[in-house]
This record gives C-alpha cells, structure tokens and sequence, in this order.
C-alpha cells in the first residue's frame, strides 16, 4: 500500500440492521470515490468508522463494545481517527461526547452523505464540531455510490426512510425522522445499477414497507413498485421485508403470488395478538385485523411464505395474555418467527408503563414460544422433501455431504434457514433446481438436478 493510501485508509463497522448497513455502505462508496482506500482489516486501517444502532439495549451494549475495541487499535494499530456514525450519536451525541473521549468525531443519520467532508476537515483542530447530530432528513438516492458490504450477488435496496407508525415501544421515528418515500424512478435506476454490478436478489427494505408511497405525489404503490423491478431484464429476485400487516392489501399479495421474479415471501412483523397489548404499543389494527390479514394471504396467495416478529414481557403482558399469544403461534403456523424480549427504552410512551415482569421470565417467554415454532418450522419444511425449489448459490458448506449452502425464494439472508446442497463446480450467485431430499427444524437439504434453470 503506498504512503498516500496507508494516510486515507478506511474501514467501516457496521452494526444493527439492513437498513443501517445500506447507510454504512453509502458513507463507505462516498469515500471511495473520494480517493480514500478501503480495507478488509480495522487493523491496517488509518480511520475507522462505527455505524451504530441504539433501537435497544442490546445493541447500545453492542455499540460501546465496538468502539471501545476500536479504540484500542489507536494505541496497536494504524488508527488515527475513530468517527462513531449513526443512531447512537442521533440519541446519546453530548452524553457519549463526555463518556468516550477517545472518539474524535461524532455525526447523526442526517449526516451520512457529509462523511467525506468531516474527514477532511477532521484533522485541522476547531475546523468543525466533535458532535453532528442535527435534523435526521437524510434519504439516499440512485447517485450516491455504494460500497456493498453484502454477498455480491444480494443488495439489499431502501425504498423509503423513516417512520410514521409511532408505536409507543419504539425510538426510530426519533432518530430516522418521519416517513419519507424515494421516488420509484429512483429507485429504478439503483436497481438496474445493482442487478448491472452482477446482484441476482435485491431485498426490499424500509422501516415499513407497507407504507411506501403514501407522502409522493400521485401516490405510487409497493404493489406498483414491485411490477416495475419484476419488469427488469436481468434474471433477478426480488424480495420484500418490513411490512406492516395493518397495511397489507389484495393487490401487493397478487404481485408477491403472480410473478415468478417477486419471491412468495412476506414478512410482516405483528408484535403481539393480545388486543390491550396492541393497544398499549399503539399498533394500528387490533387482533382480529390480523386473523382477517393472515385469512386473506392464505387464500389469495397460498404458497407465501410468512415470517413474523413478536415481543414478549411488554408491561401488562400478564400470564393469561402470554398464553394467548402461545395459542395464536401454534394456531397461525408461521414459517418464520423471531421474537424480542421487550426492552424499556427512555422517551417513549411505554417507558411509562409500570411493569414486573423480570428479565428472567422473559427470557422463559421468549424461549417457550421458539421452542414451539422450531417444531412448527421443522414440519412445514419437511412438507417440502420430494419438492424442487430454485436455489441462490452462497457459497461452500462445512457439511461432509452437502459441499454448497445457499437460500430458496422462501429464505432471506441473514434471518431465515438454509439450504444445503450436494452438487459439483456451484459458484457463488449462481440460481440451480435443487431436489430436496431432507429437513431439520430450520434448514432445507437437496441435491442439484439442472444447475442452469
């Protein structure tokens, strides 16, 4: 590396979910086009940028113990400058200012498009302030350069930031701002872009997906966005998560079941089906809204694939409320299910909320619920032995008998299971028919029977 690049060297930790990865993935393009030099290892890196996510405790806790491993590298390593990006700056800016004095610059989400300019001015002492944290209005389109961070064949693409939804339990609309849509020509272009750059599945991401549209002029759909990327003429998948299930209507179920490009998967986070907990989450719709919602997928689109998120131990979440939510989950059979232990969090509504529920027993809730979706996954995947699904290649297997892994149209990256695959010469982002002969509680096993479907 010559002396020039061992000075702009970068490398950019990303932390908390797909949305802030994109966010770390315009900061890290910004640079490079900028004649700053990425690398692979913070070690060798002259600055390093943490992305941090504060949406819980869990992930501030996360966040403090990467920067201050960061830190350490400015006494063993080649780090020079530590910028700390991102939720944890938008929230706690004076308060981490004081506590980590290590960290030379602190910047907001509004301030991901300004990166390259605040290290070029971090250097000269007094240039500009050590916190940035203003007005989170930031919303990225097609000409801001990305440095994907992801597998080259998926991106995931951001349709919209922000939120409008204000669920009491929830800071985001705090540190993203209020619902702000891309326009869907934008957004367009950056997939053409992407699928040009060789990325075979582009996964949809908002804050809530569902909501797409609604404050743009003429009032494009997710349902009308979704048939514009299906119409791309890349072989392509398109994939859609986030999606509120107060929101979901007949016509984006007829795009995710009617377009073999669209991937028959939906994931809509629903939280609870206890009425007075949804009432006390402020979440839009009621219990009965959602059994109506579920009726209507399984009938109009009985092949989607459902992946849903809950909260357990939320205040007033007695035992007779818990066991509701037990019996809706074996009832509904989700495909997918991921479920959160509540966590108070300072500024929102709920934190009024007198709870005594301990961390114990909702760690007991948490994991009696998943135990009861392993087997419910476990007997739908089964379901699928004899069946032949179209397979994105990843990559290769730790396992003796499959040699490859990789996701069918029902599994998204990073949160879903995985199929195992025995086949010969399956390079990475290649789509193959795979036969599937096996099942465990979350993944799928298969062998290749075309690998050029």
């Amino acid at each position: 590396m010559s002396k020039n690049k061992q000075q702009t060297s970068f490398h950019v930790l990303s932390l908390g979910c797909p949305k802030n990865l994109v966010d770390s993935e315009v900061m890290a393009g910004l640079l490079t086009s900028r004649g700053y030099e990425p690398v692979t290892d913070p070690r060798d890196a002259r600055i390093i940028i943490v992305n941090t996510c504060a949406f819980i405790l869990p992930a501030r806790e996360e966040a403090i113990e990467t920067i201050l491993l960061a830190a350490t590298y400015k006494k063993t390593a080649a780090c020079r400058h530590l910028i700390v990006a991102g939720c944890l700056p938008q929230r706690y800016g004076a308060e981490l200012a004081e506590a980590l004095p290590e960290v030379d610059l602190f910047i907001g989400t509004g301030e991901i498009p300004n990166i390259a300019a605040y290290l070029a001015g971090i250097s000269v002492p007094g240039k500009i302030p050590r916190i940035n944290a203003g007005r989170p209005s930031f919303l990225m389109n097609a000409a801001h350069p990305r440095r994907l961070m992801t597998p080259p064949h998926t991106a995931y693409l951001k349709i919209a930031e922000g939120c409008g939804n204000r669920c009491s339990y929830c800071v985001i609309p705090a540190l993203r701002g209020a619902a702000r849509s891309r326009d869907p020509r934008d957004i367009i272009a950056e997939a053409r872009n992407l699928t040009r750059r060789g990325v075979k599945e582009l996964v949809l991401i908002a804050q809530d997906t569902t909501a797409y549209g609604r404050d743009l002029p003429g009032g494009p759909t997710l349902a009308g966005l979704l048939r514009e990327l299906a119409a791309l003429e890349e072989p392509v998948w398109i994939r859609l998560l986030y999606s509120h299930p107060a929101k979901i209507d007949p016509e984006l179920i007829r795009c995710l079941s009617g377009n073999e490009k669209v991937c028959p998967y939906l994931d809509i986070p629903i939280q609870h089906i206890d009425d007075t907990i949804l009432a006390a989450m402020n979440r839009r719709g009621n219990s009965g809204r959602i059994r109506s919602t579920l009726q209507m997928i399984r009938e109009r689109g009985p092949d989607i694939a459902l992946r849903t998120s809950l909260i357990v131990g939320f205040p007033g979440e007695t035992r007779e409320r818990f066991q509701a939510l037990v019996a809706f989950v074996r009832s509904a059979r989700f495909d997918h299910l991921g479920v959160f232990t509540y966590s108070r969090e300072e500024g929102t509504a709920a934190a009024k909320l007198s709870s005594r529920i301990s961390a114990a027993e909702k760690e007991r809730r948490r994991e009696m619920i998943m135990e009861i979706q392993a087997s419910i996954s476990g007997e739908l995947l089964r379901q699928r032995i004899g069946t032949t699904m179209k397979v994105l290649i990843e990559g290769k297997s730790d396992h003796p008998d499959y040699p490859f892994v990789g996701r069918n149209s029902r599994q998204a990256p990073e949160i879903d299971g995985l199929t195992l695959v025995r086949g010969e010469k399956l390079d990475p982002g290649r789509f193959v028919s795979v036969r599937i002969t096996d099942a465990d509680d979350y993944d799928l096993f298969g062998e290749v029977i075309d690998n050029s479907p």
